[in-house]
């Protein structure tokens, strides 16, 4: 299986408009949809479209003078490569110690409590 691309903040937010089209799309559009979110210039948007074909995370087509780009890796699968990226960094590859961390930290609805319950009983069986 291919590593999953080491992905930036921004560059997130870039791939976040990308997986949200489910479709393809120019960069004419990526641009138009992070103006709306962002402070950030079409030549920014443009230089983090770039690294993401680089990366490996965004593939394109050229149709005359317009690139359509589309994700290469999905949503998911970044999330598991971060969130495996963050435990390793952060807690050493030990989960029992960021759970901890979470759930002494964060407010939890009484349905979160019991979704984790629900989650927990499940991993038993």
């Amino acid at each position: 299986m291919m590593e999953k691309p080491n992905i930036s903040d921004a560059e997130w937010e870039v791939m976040k408009i990308c997986w949200l089209k489910s479709a393809p799309c120019t960069a004419n559009e990526i641009v138009k949809a992070l103006e709306q979110t962002t402070d950030w210039k079409p030549n920014t948007i443009k230089t983090l479209i770039g690294r993401l074909v680089k990366k490996g995370a965004l593939g394109f087509i050229e149709e005359g003078r317009v690139y359509i780009y589309n994700p290469l890796v999905t949503e998911e699968e970044c999330i598991k490569a971060e969130s495996k990226s963050f435990l390793a960094r952060v807690f050493g590859g030990a989960l029992k110690p960021m759970l901890v961390t979470f759930l002494q930290e964060e407010k939890l609805s009484q349905d979160d409590i019991e979704e984790l319950k629900r989650l927990l009983e499940e991993r038993k069986e």
